[in-house]
């Protein structure tokens, strides 16, 4: 079991904590990964949440171009973008 004594840091109005890389790949969290964080008696406890890997499919089904401002690919060449 890996252990690591830290110092809370002010981050803003809340306190951040700096995970070492060690303690991060023993317990198999990455930058960006969703965590629920959970007191139980005291006890602060950080449990990684692992969502499956997206087909392309179903990325596509998930693209609303209403929020990403109706962009689309358009077969309009400009300049020097001949492929």
């Amino acid at each position: 079991m890996k252990q690591a004594v830290l110092d809370l840091k002010y981050w803003g109005n809340s306190l951040g904590l700096r995970l070492p890389a060690s303690i991060a790949r023993e317990a198999h969290l990455q930058a960006d990964q969703k965590v629920r964080i959970v007191v139980d008696h005291g006890r602060v406890i950080i449990t990684p949440i692992f969502q499956p890997e997206l087909t392309l499919a179903q990325r596509l089904a998930k693209f609303d171009p209403k929020q990403h401002g109706g962009e689309v690919m358009s077969d309009d060449l400009r300049g020097a973008e001949r492929w």
